[in-house]
């Protein structure tokens, strides 16, 4: 077994931006990644029936999930500004938002691309929106990797028995704060 492995050591870095107690970044971030993925659903549909409905529907879901990513990207970057420099967290971090650029460039350029003819996603289009799809799904490990083994956005001293966000207590807090 690795070195520590029982040990009750955890470092975590909590988030600087917080919706109800939460980080903002991990509430918004589940719309662009539902409305994209249901985008490349949607023109996969349309490209296997020819209904142009689900065309139309692709485009209004890839539009939707750009905006819904350019409002979650400004709370990640902003936690990412306080991970100390010189670790793994900030490395990860970095890749993790420069990816999801990538990936709204991806949506985006598919999005322009067939916004001219909205129930035709066509070849180009469709391969853009795989890839922001594909590279959406490393985006959200990295994030996962963060929070979840690196620890960032987690609140100090978090605990299975931690009084709710909403009580007012720390994480930390002993009692029956819940």
């Amino acid at each position: 077994m690795p070195q520590g492995f029982f040990s009750e050591r955890r470092i975590t870095m909590e988030s600087r931006s917080k919706i109800f107690g939460h980080p903002a970044h991990t509430i918004l971030i589940v719309f662009p990644l539902g409305l994209l993925s249901t985008a490349v659903i949607f023109d996969t549909l349309h490209l296997l029936t020819k209904k142009p409905k689900l065309g139309e529907q692709g485009l209004a879901m890839t539009g939707a999930g750009i905006l819904g990513g350019l409002a979650a990207a400004p709370f990640g970057a902003w936690d990412w500004l306080f991970i100390p420099k010189g670790t793994r967290a900030r490395d990860v971090g970095r890749i993790h938002g420069l990816g999801n650029v990538a990936v709204l460039g991806l949506f985006g350029w598919s999005w322009a691309l067939r916004e001219a003819a909205p129930p035709k996603p066509g070849g180009l289009p469709f391969l853009l929106s795989l890839l922001g799809f594909g590279l959406a799904g490393v985006t959200g490990w990295l994030g996962g990797e963060l929070v979840d083994r690196l620890g960032v956005g987690v609140d100090d001293g978090a605990n299975v028995d931690a009084p709710s966000s909403l009580s007012g207590w720390p994480a930390d807090a002993s009692g029956e704060a819940a």
